[in-house]
């Protein structure tokens, strides 16, 4: 039988891995490394998953070193909008959120099925909420409650309507210091002079057109006036998240190297004993943890793992993340999982980075279609499973890429992206074929490639389906999650409107990701597993480095934060003997 492609790619992929591997010091050649540090504890990553790591480890009376590839701190977390999925965890709690840990449990093992094992799963809960309580007791971060953000399933049992993410409050960046400066960059810049938290986006897109809308703006623009005054740096998101973890590891006195990537791991007798890089070696008394981020910028692995078409120009993930710990872990001895899986969501691949689309697609006005100019998904659903769904049906109906569609009505009333409502799109949205505009639909569909037939067809039905508010063919608007982003003074249904005001524009839509998802097995105690499922001894993982605890699903806003911190968190206290 004749290999396959991707069979063909993997073998060579593996091999290079292999070469690589061969001049790469072993325990046999340990002694020839300069010797960079010795410490119970080195970290790999300086993300939300290692900072907690090693925050934990500190504060349980080791000693550690956080080893960082990019000449920046914070990782993908920094760039983020910083949601923390936690159940049960004391913010919520306090808000008065009717969470429980059965609830909890329920609605994760709903979610994640068999993917992953009910004792990961547990870990996950069961040490979550003590996580966020040591973060706050041990660096200035505080959070705030993301109300009405929902569970993105929260019809299935133990759901919350009402959901239960966090994110972090506000900080000044001044208590950084120097550090301020080698803060990762966020994905999408604040407006000028305002303090925006992610949970005001949604109001924000509104301003034009509710009264909340502009209240929230106001009040953005108000903390920002307040910081100026004050002579501060103001902080909010994945900005704040990684600079207050920052700050709780400069307060315990653990050092960040940057600019220093890992090579690959020491191995003696078995154990991973130590981190190589290519200036030395940093031992480890007690375990290495890899927090290195994903593999989302490294075209080889995608290639070998992912389905086509796949790449690394629609990820907002960090560019450092090239799977170098995923590949030193399997080295090793590590198993992989979830290795074809991402932290999906649908992006407009815009000049200079794609953009993860969110509001743009729930909002009314506006519909998806693919290549037949036919709707094939709920376009308001959570953005992994509007992905996972275009993956599945490009082979026999392709929806790679599909298109976004709105009219005039819904760019006089909705801001896109950082573009004010009735403002004109960069010309280099339409150059880079990123976005089409035409005065009628059937014109619209032949700057697409679509037949202009089915496209009107499509349009008339949406419009019908729209103004009866009852979406019989995708059911968008029949769970809670769908009217998040949407605009409440739209009636019946809140994510639905005919479209019917002229000039009519499309905007491309691929599969973007916020990171890959697979990666290193782990345990409930965040230690390292071979494929026989035996423990590598001193090796921990966590993040997007591991295997997802979320599996192929998505819980909620912050599904991979939320994790990615509390397995830190564990690896640390089994490390320290305290778990």
């Amino acid at each position: 039988m004749n290999p396959t492609r991707r069979q063909v790619i993997g073998t060579s992929v593996a091999a290079g891995l292999a070469v690589a591997a061969t001049g790469v010091p072993h325990s046999a050649r340990a002694a020839d490394l300069p010797l960079l540090g010795t410490y119970d504890v080195v970290v790999i990553g300086s993300g939300a998953a290692g900072m907690t790591a090693a925050l934990t480890a500190a504060k349980q009376g080791l000693s550690v070193v956080v080893l960082e590839k990019a000449p920046t701190f914070g990782g993908s977390a920094a760039r983020s909008g910083a949601g923390i999925w936690i159940p049960n965890n004391p913010v919520i709690l306090a808000a008065g959120v009717p969470d429980t840990p059965a609830k909890a449990a329920a609605y994760l093992a709903a979610v994640v099925g068999a993917d992953v094992p009910a004792a990961r799963q547990q870990a996950f809960l069961a040490h979550g909420p003590a996580m966020i309580s040591f973060v706050m007791a041990n660096s200035p971060l505080r959070f705030r409650w993301m109300e009405g953000y929902s569970d993105y399933y929260p019809e299935l049992p133990g759901g919350l309507p009402g959901g239960r993410s966090i994110e972090p409050d506000y900080l000044d960046g001044n208590v950084l210091g120097a550090e301020l400066a080698h803060l990762n960059p966020s994905y999408m810049e604040v407006p000028d002079g305002m303090v925006v938290f992610s949970a005001d986006y949604k109001w924000l897109t509104l301003a034009a057109v509710s009264a909340k809308g502009l209240a929230v703006a106001t009040e953005c623009l108000a903390r920002g006036t307040k910081a100026l005054t004050l002579g501060q740096k103001p902080l909010t998101m994945g900005q704040s998240l990684a600079g207050g973890l920052r700050k709780g590891l400069l307060d315990a006195g653990v050092p960040v190297r940057l600019n220093t990537p890992l090579t690959v791991l020491l191995v003696e007798s078995g154990a991973v004993t130590g981190a190589v890089t290519p200036a030395g070696l940093y031992r480890a008394r007690r375990a290495v943890v890899v927090g290195s981020g994903g593999f989302e910028h490294n075209l080889a692995m995608r290639t070998q793992y992912q389905r086509q078409p796949i790449g690394t120009d629609w990820t907002v993930g960090a560019k450092e993340n090239t799977g170098d710990g995923i590949r030193a872990g399997q080295r090793a001895g590590g198993a992989l999982a979830l290795m074809d899986d991402a932290w999906w969501g649908p992006a407009i691949p815009l000049p200079g980075q794609p953009y993860f689309c969110l509001a743009e697609r729930t909002l009314p006005g506006g519909l998806m279609v693919n290549a037949a100019g036919a709707r094939f998904v709920n376009e308001a659903a959570p953005y992994s499973d509007v992905v996972h769904i275009m993956y599945d049906r490009n082979p026999t109906d392709p929806d790679i890429p599909a298109w976004l569609i709105v009219d005039q009505n819904y760019r006089n009333r909705y801001l896109f992206k950082d573009v004010s409502p009735t403002l004109a799109f960069p010309d280099d949205w339409y150059s880079s074929g990123a976005a089409r505009k035409a005065w009628t639909v059937d014109a619209l569909a032949t700057a697409i490639g679509v037949a202009p037939a089915a496209l009107r067809t499509t349009v008339s039905r949406f419009n019908s389906l729209a103004l009866q508010g009852k979406d019989t063919d995708q059911h968008r608007g029949d769970s809670a999650y769908d009217h998040y982003y949407t605009d409440p003074s739209v009636l019946p249904n809140s994510c639905l409107a005919p479209l019917w005001l002229p000039p009519y524009y499309a905007f491309r839509i691929v599969p973007g990701d916020l990171g890959t998802k697979g990666g290193l097995v782990t345990d409930a105690r965040a230690r390292v597993l071979r494929d026989d499922g035996t423990v590598v001894p001193g090796l921990y993982a966590a993040g997007n480095a591991s295997a997802a605890v979320m599996g192929h699903s998505y819980a909620g806003a912050g599904s991979t934060i939320g994790p990615a911190m509390t397995f830190g968190y564990i690896a640390a206290k089994d490390i320290a003997g305290t778990l």
